[in-house]
């Protein structure tokens, strides 16, 4: 089955906690400290590999989670880093954030890596906080959390060649005349409804990959039909085999066909307006494919003076040889860099990040008789200090009073014994010492 379209759940690995910990060995009088850090959580990285063709495996595994890094030892030794997980993908996939809907990166190399959601640092151990005036303190932190978000992945077939028209004109046919792909083929609409490659031998030493994409029609460009499921394919291709139906089955005409087509590229991105392309005249066997070929040459000539055209059949294999000939000099002659997506960049780009921890602003609400303080630095504080020790609270108190939040709360009418509430914890505002 071809999957080219999934959304998943990545989450690293949160950072490993500090320790509170102390020397306690004989003959070492006042040991002090001796609490290490916690290692660093894992990052979640997405790596090509060439090797695939298909978001296959993502249609039963969407959730990635890393390891969080090892907890801080005693005698000073820090917790173990945890290794990175590493989620391999296909060339050619797109990653973009489900939630904002930016690109996060176009992987197009073999071996090419992002890293997606990055891992937590590791808590900080008792022996980061000693100081002159409290050489043996009971503090530590816990380890940061990972990163976590939501990731669709789009993937756009890595093909040299493209063969493009619309339904039934023998896409599939001549695919599985020049390699050895078996794509489905019937006398019906949409007989193709994903991509197909298929490596073609030119026969001179030269090789490349072909695919087969599905029909396009009218419209396609607004996501009518198959839409965007096939367009989003064919923007890798490096050149357009244009397959036109030359016989004219179904009564239609093929020059409007070719221009309806093209309409749609064009549409759809203005880039594959620009993309070489090599009109393959395909049924060349029926009787009345001769007089629609001389007036197709007339009338496509009146819009690209020097478009190729090529006279084929995919039942007889007239001609052919001449296309794959022809593709594979085109090829020779344009580069083999993929496009790829680009995230547009501003004339001028200045990024300023605050310090959370800069960051003393605050507010006070009221729920019944609690009163209620938001602040992103106490939050984030609380999220990383273990509140299990005499020190910590202190800590925390001290902070409270000199970003002004005790004064405030005495302003809204705050009194002994006043429960305040700070993201999940609840203290008791004490006023005789000014902490809670």
């Amino acid at each position: 089955m071809f999957v080219d379209k999934a959304k998943i759940y990545v989450k690293a690995g949160d950072g490993g906690d500090g320790l509170v910990a102390f020397r306690r060995e004989k003959y070492v009088p006042e040991g002090g400290p001796a609490g290490g850090d916690g290692g660093r959580g894992g990052d979640v990285i997405f790596r090509v590999d060439e090797g695939l063709r298909t978001l296959m495996d993502f249609r039963y595994q969407r959730h990635f989670k890393a390891q969080r890094g090892e907890k801080g030892r005693n005698k000073s030794q820090h917790g173990a880093g945890a290794d990175d997980m590493i989620v391999r993908i296909p060339p050619g996939t797109v990653l973009i954030d489900d939630d904002s809907g930016e690109v996060i990166a176009d992987m197009t190399r073999h071996g090419q890596e992002v890293v997606v959601a990055k891992g937590g640092r590791g808590g900080r151990g008792n022996i980061r906080f000693a100081t002159p005036n409290n050489p043996a303190p009971e503090l530590a932190e816990n380890g940061e959390e990972g990163q976590e978000r939501y990731v669709v992945l789009e993937l756009k077939v890595m093909a040299d060649v493209g063969l493009v028209g619309f339904p039934s004109v023998g896409k599939s046919t001549l695919l599985s005349v020049v390699s050895a792909a078996k794509p489905k083929i019937g006398a019906y609409h949409f007989t193709t409804i994903t991509p197909n490659l298929g490596v073609v031998d030119v026969g001179d030493g030269r090789s490349f990959v072909m695919a087969d994409l599905p029909g396009l029609i009218e419209g396609a460009h607004e996501g009518v039909g198959l839409g965007h499921e096939f367009l989003r394919h064919i923007e890798r291709t490096r050149i357009i085999i244009h397959v036109v139906d030359m016989a004219g089955s179904e009564g239609r005409d093929p020059f409007d066909d070719w221009v309806k087509i093209n309409d749609e590229l064009k549409l759809y991105n203005v880039g594959l307006a620009e993309r070489p392309q090599i009109v393959a005249a395909n049924k060349m066997d029926m009787e009345e494919a001769a007089a629609n070929l001389a007036s197709f040459r007339e009338r496509a000539g009146n819009v690209i003076p020097n478009l190729e055209i090529l006279p084929i059949s995919s039942l007889t294999r007239q001609g052919i040889q001449e296309l794959l000939y022809r593709a594979a000099d085109l090829l020779d002659s344009i580069p083999q860099a993929p496009a790829v997506e680009e995230v547009t960049e501003s004339n001028e780009r200045k990024v300023y990040k605050l310090n959370p921890a800069d960051d003393n602003s605050f507010t006070i609400t009221r729920d019944n008789e609690t009163y209620v303080v938001h602040s992103a630095k106490i939050e984030r504080m609380l999220k990383r200090m273990q509140l299990n020790s005499h020190d910590a609270i202190l800590k925390l108190a001290r902070t409270l009073r000199h970003m002004g939040v005790d004064e405030e709360l005495r302003k809204r009418g705050a009194v002994e014994g006043t429960i305040v509430r700070i993201a999940d914890f609840e203290f008791e505002f004490v006023e005789s010492s000014s902490y809670y």
